[in-house]
């Protein structure tokens, strides 16, 4: 069963040994999945060594002020990545609007207007199968507010390849549907409130 966010918090060592293996954070959201966005990244230091990727579901039509809006929130440098481009420690990688985000086993960034997924492209789940795929136990996946199921598939491929899954607590989201659809899956190893997801990143160890 997943921990929830009532788990007193003594769970430091879990919290070291994840950011120890972490090499690569995806986050996934949709309805009322900006504003946790935004305080995770925020709470991040410039010191935050994994990689980060973001694929929130937007309008498919450019431009996009996201990367905008989120580097003014942020300690990291804040990105929309181009094809091939590669995939960097400490750097937040944002899908652009229209465009499926994905990872090459090379650790570099893909772009596909392939046929949307769960209705939506950029997909959640494109990503987390993708990065799932390349990084495996090197990877922590969170699913935040979204009014339907996509990146539950992919929540659950993560953790088939030994990757860690937090689930937004569905009681503190705008849209549940999502997270309660990946927690009722199995899909989570966590399930937390935004302000713990943000306070359990903000005190990982800046070297891995």
């Amino acid at each position: 069963m997943p921990r929830s966010i009532t788990q007193p918090d003594v769970d430091a060592a879990r919290d070291a040994q994840d950011a120890r293996a972490c090499e690569l954070v995806v986050i996934g959201g949709s309805a009322g999945g900006m504003e946790v966005i935004n305080l995770l990244l925020a709470a991040l230091p410039a010191s935050f060594a994994p990689a980060v990727m973001i694929v929130m579901h937007l309008p498919p039509d450019p431009p996009s002020y996201l990367v905008h809006a989120l580097a003014h929130r942020c300690g990291l440098p804040v990105i929309e990545p181009d094809a091939g481009e590669q995939i960097m420690p400490g750097r937040v990688h944002v899908a652009p609007p229209g465009y499926h985000m994905l990872v090459e086993v090379d650790r570099t960034v893909a772009l596909s207007t392939d046929a949307a997924v769960r209705f939506s492209r950029p997909s959640i789940d494109v990503l987390f199968e993708s990065a799932a795929d390349v990084y495996r136990e090197h990877l922590l996946a969170l699913l935040l507010s979204g009014a339907n199921d996509d990146g539950v598939n992919g929540l659950q491929r993560v953790r088939a390849l030994g990757g860690v899954a937090w689930v937004q607590d569905p009681a503190t989201a705008m849209s549940s549907e999502m997270p309660r659809t990946a927690i009722e899956r199995g899909a989570a190893d966590y399930i937390y409130s935004p302000e713990t997801m943000a306070r359990r990143l903000a005190a990982w160890p800046a070297s891995l």
